[in-house]
């Protein structure tokens, strides 16, 4: 079936979709879509090539999670995993040229890097908050 009819069938009712008041657009919680919006560049459902990046198992880094355009109709084999944790320039860098050197959806390539990235900051430990010493309050005699 084509992606554009499969669009114009799952637009606006499907179980994935979050609508809320006084917010134009609705989000989306499916899998494989890079910035939660409902829209029909971003959706993980209808396209053939999807691209996702989330959280690695162990908290190190982030796994690329993207489809084989072959493998269409095997659910099982349609999904790739490539975990990335050499460091968050490296890490970046490598998710650029894969996506560039494969020609893997080139549209989404820089919402695949600031969704990288995010996870990446996310992973950063928080900075200790400092403590101010409160003054010794003098009783009034």
């Amino acid at each position: 079936m084509s992606s554009h009819l499969v669009w114009g069938i799952i637009r606006n009712n499907n179980a994935f979709l979050l609508k809320k008041r006084n917010i134009s657009k609705p989000f989306s919680t499916e899998g494989n879509n890079l910035t939660n919006l409902n829209s029909y560049r971003y959706n993980g459902l209808v396209h053939k090539k999807t691209v996702s990046v989330v959280d690695a198992a162990d908290k190190k880094g982030f796994t690329v999670v993207y489809k084989k355009n072959k493998k269409q109709n095997k659910p099982r084999q349609n999904l790739v995993k490539r975990t990335f944790k050499s460091g968050p320039r490296r890490s970046l860098y490598k998710l650029k040229t894969l996506l560039k050197s494969n020609k893997y959806r080139t549209d989404l390539t820089k919402a695949a890097l600031r969704r990288a990235s995010a996870v990446l900051r996310s992973q950063r430990p928080q900075p200790a908050k400092k403590v101010k010493a409160k003054k010794p309050v003098k009783a009034a005699e």
